[in-house]
């Protein structure tokens, strides 16, 4: 390679671009990836400095731990349960939204604004509402109805759905307002011109160019799904009511026991199964948009 080449190498938007890049590059790697591919080494080992390897040890055992598979199975219940009511309210608000109402615009600050609330300020509305001496208890007792202990009963998992899906219900809105915004009207235009009902028009025009959109929600949706573990430590501390017992509350008592092998083992399988979940749904969706192109 003449010296001609390598200048124009360097003086390339490409080789600028990584320069300009490089400090955060090298932060996510040290703070991240390098951090990251050391627990998976460690999760390989019997101890965290010097230990011996022992294969899938850890994992044999992590699996066979009563407290683990509790933490996996609510972590999936409330995966399966929360996120499709989610996407189902996000998208009726956003189909909602989208015509003309006369408070639309105020509607729209309302679910905005708690995207920017505090999460200890949105717990301690819960915790007001649905503590032992909370107002849905003192409305139960004015009523002549036993107090409910909604933290320490069956009814927990109801309470940590709802608060996720009360806290982000405004972000998927705005993703699916966006996504029905960007649909040419042409097309619904035509629709009624050839006779096609409003019903018709949702099913063969909105919900087909909607579906880039709807897999982008629904990933965001169960990534978020694995953060609801800040609410409920806060709400129900470090060791809940079994039903709320989540993979995140496995991992921070496995790191407050200094069990770094069982505790980067469970991060590993987790990340494993998002890493296999994300991939699934961006090939369906990378599908989709090559029929529908």
């Amino acid at each position: 390679m003449n010296k001609n080449s390598v200048r124009t190498l360097l003086r390339s938007d490409g080789v600028k671009a990584i320069w300009f890049l490089a400090p955060s590059l090298i932060g996510f790697a040290v703070f991240y990836i390098i951090p990251f591919l050391m627990g998976i080494y460690d999760s390989f080992t019997d101890g965290t400095l010097g230990g011996e390897f022992v294969g899938f040890a850890n994992y044999k055992e992590v699996l066979g731990s009563s407290s683990f598979r509790t933490a996996s199975l609510n972590t999936l219940l409330f995966t399966c349960i929360g996120v499709p009511l989610l996407i189902t309210l996000s998208l009726l608000l956003a189909l909602l939204l989208n015509k003309s109402l006369y408070i639309r615009n105020w509607l729209r600050s309302s679910f905005i604004l708690l995207l920017v609330v505090p999460v200890a300020s949105i717990v301690m509305f819960w915790q007001i509402l649905f503590d032992w001496n909370g107002s849905l208890n003192a409305w139960l007792h004015h009523f002549h109805q036993e107090r409910i202990d909604w933290m320490q009963s069956d009814w927990s998992m109801s309470v940590i759905i709802l608060m996720y899906i009360w806290k982000n219900t405004g972000y998927n809105m705005i993703l699916f307002l966006a996504g029905l915004q960007s649909i040419p009207k042409d097309y619904y235009e035509t629709a009624q011109i050839e006779g096609a009902g409003r019903v018709r028009q949702l099913f063969h025009i909105t919900f087909i160019y909607l579906t880039p959109t709807m897999f982008f929600v629904v990933l965001i949706s169960i990534i978020n799904s694995f953060k609801v573990f800040r609410e409920t430590y806060l709400l129900a501390g470090e060791y809940p009511y079994d039903r709320i017992y989540m993979m995140q509350h496995y991992m921070n008592n496995m790191f407050f026991s200094l069990d770094i092998q069982k505790l980067t083992t469970a991060a590993t399988l987790m990340v494993a199964c998002i890493v296999f979940l994300v991939t699934g749904l961006l090939s369906i969706e990378r599908r989709f948009r090559d029929n529908l192109g």
